[in-house]
């Protein structure tokens, strides 16, 4: 068996060293890209929320104006259903 030198486990560990100093900042990227990615996540979802709410007013605005036609159709008495009393 061949007689391990310290010089050939020094030029190993520098390897290996320089392997995890890579790794490392490899993995400091891959957080910085899932930060980038979490808050692009929360501006759409901000942006969901706005529409929904925008379309939730939309809906109340719909709803009131209907209403008021009912009553104005009950009033000239032109609505084909027969009013509730």
């Amino acid at each position: 068996m061949a007689e391990i030198s310290a010089d050939l486990v020094y030029e190993v560990l520098k390897a290996v060293q320089r392997d995890i100093s890579q790794i490392k900042g490899e993995i400091s990227e891959m957080k910085l890209d899932i930060q980038g990615l979490r808050l692009s996540q929360n501006g759409i979802r901000q942006e969901i929320i706005g529409v929904h709410n925008e379309l939730a007013g939309i809906h109340a605005t719909l709803m009131r104006h209907d209403q008021q036609l009912d009553r104005i159709e009950r009033r000239l008495e032109i609505n084909d259903i027969p009013a509730l009393t």
